[in-house]
């Protein structure tokens, strides 16, 4: 069984659009998503759209459930006080993304479960239970293992957290599948994840960058300079 799982699209159409076509070659027999599918991005409505009309299996995002849920942002923000400036920035950012979306499109990410199994893989958004909260890739094994181990499962997968990798523990398996938009690791190219049984790879896809950053530019989100700069940086810009 080939399985992709494609994560943090994060409103970014044009990313999206070169990973469906990318996945025309690589050729998997399903396709799931790791949530955070709207808010930080031109296009959320169309990429919401999209993964309705494909019907792909996934999960809810972090910045999938504030939406509805802004005071889970803000109970996370409270654990972090040097990062104020980036939360306050993302809870501006929530009324608009929702006046993108309408109503219909939010009740549909609502339906959104927190864990997908599928074979040997659980896939989650950042950790098993928790939205907010998931190890980076310089975590240590036994931090890898004490979080996803309680999944049960031989292969874990996860996003969130923009930077893809794969390590090979020795009773399970954590991969992260990077990220659509707004790469953090220095490499501008959307980030996807093929799973060939337990064999796991990541894709990397050119898209036209600049072609979204003026997508993002019109679109009259607050703070849409700030996302472009991380968005050709491929690393997260801090806010000023």
């Amino acid at each position: 069984m080939r399985t992709a799982i494609v994560s943090d699209i994060h409103g970014n159409l044009t990313a999206l659009e070169a990973v469906l076509a990318d996945l025309k070659f690589a050729s998997p027999d399903q396709i799931l998503h790791g949530g955070d599918l709207a808010h930080g991005g031109s296009h959320g409505a169309e990429v919401v759209d999209r993964i309705r009309d494909l019907a792909w299996p996934g999960v809810c995002g972090n910045t999938d459930q504030m939406l509805w849920a802004p005071e889970q942002l803000h109970k996370f923000a409270t654990t972090a006080p040097k990062l104020q400036l980036l939360f306050a920035i993302i809870d501006e950012l929530i009324p608009a993304t929702c006046a993108q979306l309408g109503q219909d499109r939010i009740e549909w990410l609502k339906t959104l479960p927190l864990l997908e199994r599928r074979g040997p893989v659980a896939l989650v958004h950042a950790s098993p239970g928790d939205l907010w909260r998931a190890p980076l890739p310089d975590a240590s094994d036994q931090e890898l293992s004490a979080v996803f181990r309680p999944l049960d499962a031989s292969v874990a997968v996860y996003g969130h957290v923009h930077r893809p990798f794969v390590r090979e523990l020795r009773a399970i398996t954590v991969a992260n599948t990077g990220s659509v938009s707004l790469s953090y690791d220095g490499d501008v190219r959307a980030s996807y994840l093929i799973l060939d049984d337990t064999k796991i790879s990541i894709r990397r896809v050119e898209y036209d960058i600049e072609r979204e950053a003026r997508a993002m530019m019109d679109s009259g989100l607050p703070h849409a300079e700030w996302m472009c700069q991380t968005l050709r940086a491929g690393r997260y810009v801090p806010p000023v």
